[in-house]
């Protein structure tokens, strides 16, 4: 496998959006956001996805131009029409207006709305918790997860993110996992290679336990954690289908498939500015906290201390479709 640095990942990828009909400052915002999913090891939101996006610039499912609207009907509502196009883009279009409705309300609500798939939301937390602001983030997909004692999909895995800013302008901790007991691209990949999964992740279409990820796909996904999960799923679901008016999971087309109507999904964001409450408080009490966590041995804050790798391993196939998706 070779060895390809992040700034060889973005710049390739830059260039293969461009390929496939995305404006360069649109391409170079999802170019961004897969460098960062490489160099986390996230590789399902990484250039495993890349071939999805550019084939959907093709067939115009995406619309690689979209300009995205920005509204702030009331203090502290933060809205951004993403216009149908990549919901990296609509992000970066609202986050500054965000960032200051958050710092001169205390909190802010964000609601990015009519996107292609966010892909990773920890990305967008992040950024949120570089600008010393506390972040929460949701966002839905299309339909994976079947309710408890039920067999027919009506939530997607609905991930929850949330990016805690140290003081200093970095980030403290973080998280960013599906509601569901797994994401769906592990069950995907692991149907590409044959491999089985584990129990616990999946029923079949008839609603019993599967680790046959075949099966899987023609079934359905559960809830992490049974009924807990499966509430936090439905909160997910409330805030980034109905708050943002964009599709419910249930509605939501296949998100892969390079033809069929636009994904219209929707985000939401709860952003707080510390200093609107406990102010330095805030950051000594974080600071307690994650030292009686690390005196713990082999124990710490989730996503806290973690550096990009760089460079990073491609498998030879995955890398050779991307250097042909840009056009040699």
């Amino acid at each position: 496998m070779p060895e390809l640095s992040l700034d060889e990942i973005e710049t390739t990828t830059h260039r293969c959006l461009v390929h496939h009909g995305a404006a360069e400052h649109v391409a170079a915002e999802v170019a961004r956001a897969v460098r960062v999913a490489e160099g986390n090891d996230n590789r399902i939101c990484g250039l495993y996805y890349l071939e999805s996006y550019c084939l959907q610039l093709d067939t115009g499912r995406i619309d690689g131009h979209a300009e995205p609207v920005v509204t702030v009907d009331r203090p502290g509502a933060v809205r951004i029409d993403g216009r149908l196009g990549f919901a990296q883009a609509a992000f970066a279009a609202g986050f500054d207006t965000a960032v200051a409705s958050a710092r001169a309300n205390g909190i802010c609500g964000l609601s990015v709305e009519h996107t292609h798939t966010c892909t990773s939301l920890g990305y967008f937390t992040e950024q949120f918790a570089r600008a010393g602001l506390l972040a929460i983030g949701m966002t839905n997909a299309s339909p994976r997860v079947s309710p408890p004692g039920g067999s027919v999909p009506v939530l997607g895995t609905n991930p929850i993110a949330m990016a805690v800013p140290d003081g200093d302008g970095g980030i403290a901790f973080q998280f960013d996992f599906s509601t569901s007991a797994v994401a769906l691209g592990h069950i995907t990949m692991a149907a590409a290679t044959g491999e089985d999964i584990p129990l616990g992740w999946a029923v079949d279409a008839d609603g019993n336990p599967t680790t046959d990820p075949q099966a899987a796909l023609a079934g359905s996904l559960v809830s992490a954690g049974g009924y807990k999960g499966y509430g936090i799923g439905l909160m997910v679901e409330v805030l980034a289908g109905a708050m943002t008016g964009c599709r419910l999971s249930v509605d939501v087309p296949p998100l892969k498939t390079p033809d069929g109507p636009p994904h219209d999904l929707g985000q939401f964001y709860v952003v707080v500015d510390p200093d609107g409450y406990s102010g330095a408080g805030f950051h000594d009490r974080l600071r307690a906290l994650g030292e009686n966590i690390a005196s713990q041995p082999g124990a710490r804050l989730p996503g806290a201390g973690k550096s990009p790798t760089d460079p990073v391993e491609v498998e030879d196939d995955l890398w050779a479709r991307v250097l042909e998706l840009a056009g040699g």
